[in-house]
């Protein structure tokens, strides 16, 4: 367990540069203390201690801003970075060294039963904001863009921006970039900028076509 703890405080050394010392990580991260509470209430819940298992996310809730379901699964170096309002449903699954930011949303859509959250790979970043939603599969190595809102499976390697989200660029297999939002497309503003684009060309046809003469 030790083990894990010092490999949580690593983790955020090594993604946050705000971050200046283990101690403070420690002490300090509310993100990294849900994490920890997440994990003992999960290692009760696997045991079937379910109502003490779900009073220990509840109180890590309050305490955080963090609500992780306990019988949620969840890979190695995960990291919260301003952890306030993230939620992880029941059936969720994470891969290793994955990054959310604030307010990411990681639930279902409905009442449906069985496995309704998503399932997230690894190395995946889910920007401020940014709502998951349903039983689908994120691919490994996918940027998903402040905001977004997810509603269907993504491959591997991907960048998502948008409402629904919709991959607007396929990363190589060997990038390992951050989530740089001032780097991400714009498909709406481009469309816009192509329509734009046509009529200003179909002004200037108009404009140098032969003037029709007047009858009588």
């Amino acid at each position: 367990m030790f083990s894990k703890m010092r490999e949580d405080i690593r983790s955020v050394l090594k993604s946050d540069p705000a971050a200046t010392s283990g101690l403070q990580v420690a002490l300090l991260y509310s993100g990294l203390h849900a994490i920890w509470a997440y994990r003992l209430a999960h290692a009760l819940h696997r045991r079937g201690f379910h109502f003490i298992a779900r009073g220990i996310s509840q109180t890590a809730r309050w305490m955080t801003g963090v609500e992780i379901h306990p019988a949620a699964v969840i890979g190695r170096r995960f990291f919260i970075d301003h952890g306030m309002g993230i939620i992880v449903g029941e059936t969720a699954i994470i891969g290793d060294d994955v990054l959310l930011y604030q307010g990411v949303t990681l639930g279902g859509t409905g009442k449906e039963s069985g496995k309704r959250h998503p399932t997230l790979g690894d190395r995946v970043v889910v920007g401020a904001g940014a709502k998951v939603l349903g039983n689908i599969t994120i691919g490994s190595d996918t940027r998903i863009g402040a905001n977004s809102v997810v509603l269907s499976s993504v491959p591997a390697h991907s960048t998502v921006v948008g409402i629904p989200g919709r991959v607007v660029r396929r990363r190589k297999g060997d990038e390992n970039d951050a989530l740089s939002h001032q780097n991400l497309p714009d498909p709406t503003m481009d469309l816009l900028q192509q329509l734009a684009r046509r009529i200003e060309a179909l002004e200037q046809r108009g404009s140098k076509a032969p003037a029709r003469k007047k009858k009588g």
